[in-house]
């Protein structure tokens, strides 16, 4: 493991992950791979609920890794893969919410409705992979960064403020990318040490493509099961 991500989901996560692999730092752990690989949702819930699983084992085959669920832990990575560099994606913290309401907190709203509970209960009794996911998605989001149901807005933004000055409180200057997307390939290479490349920064996962896409993975985790 050789970068870690700590930010929050809605930095610019999905870009970040094309722009490392793109500077050879892939293959980059995304929400996006868990949801693809049905056996990451499972080892995630199981570290989730107290089942004995090692870093090496869920970061196996990756040297980089942003976005939830890995940057829920992104203490305890820090700590386990101590030469790794630390990149902490952040935005604007009223743009942040935005784009989370609208994707997301979306998200987990539609799921509280009584078409998302009969289809997690019908997940459930299958033990599709939708049912550990969503198991998962609980434990290592919602409960863990935001501390239970959806925060209102006020929470929201104090958990995100706080949580970027927690990390760059703990990890040291030398270790640690204060980093927005916006601000191109220039500050992320000069911190990784590699040339610039002559193409523009990847730019992903707008959150029209986030809604499309989080249904189309939905109905493919319902389908599939252990």
């Amino acid at each position: 493991m050789r970068v870690i991500g700590a930010g929050f989901g809605r930095t610019g996560t999905l870009s970040t992950k094309a722009a490392l692999e793109r500077l050879g730092f892939g293959p980059c752990h995304h929400m996006t791979e868990v949801i693809q690989n049905p056996v990451h949702i499972r080892r995630w819930l199981d570290l989730a609920e107290g089942r004995p699983i090692t870093w090496d084992t869920l970061m196996s085959g990756y040297a980089s890794c942003v976005d939830w669920p890995a940057a829920s832990y992104w203490r305890e990575l820090a700590h386990h893969y101590k030469d790794a560099k630390v990149i902490l994606t952040v935005r604007d913290p009223e743009r942040w919410l935005a784009s989370m309401n609208a994707t997301i907190f979306k998200r987990s709203a539609r799921a509280r409705t009584w078409s998302g509970r009969t289809m997690a209960s019908i997940s459930s009794l299958l033990d599709t992979d939708l049912a550990a996911f969503i198991r998962m998605a609980r434990l290592v989001v919602s409960e863990r960064v935001f501390g239970g149901d959806t925060p209102d807005t006020e929470l929201a933004l104090k958990i995100f403020k706080e949580h970027v000055e927690e990390v760059k409180a703990t990890i040291p200057q030398d270790r640690l990318l204060v980093f927005e997307v916006t601000q191109g390939w220039q500050p992320l290479c000069d911190f990784l040490d590699v040339p610039v490349p002559n193409e523009p920064f990847p730019r992903t996962n707008d959150a029209a493509g986030f809604d499309q896409h989080s249904r189309a993975m939905g109905r493919l985790l319902f389908r599939r099961s252990r």
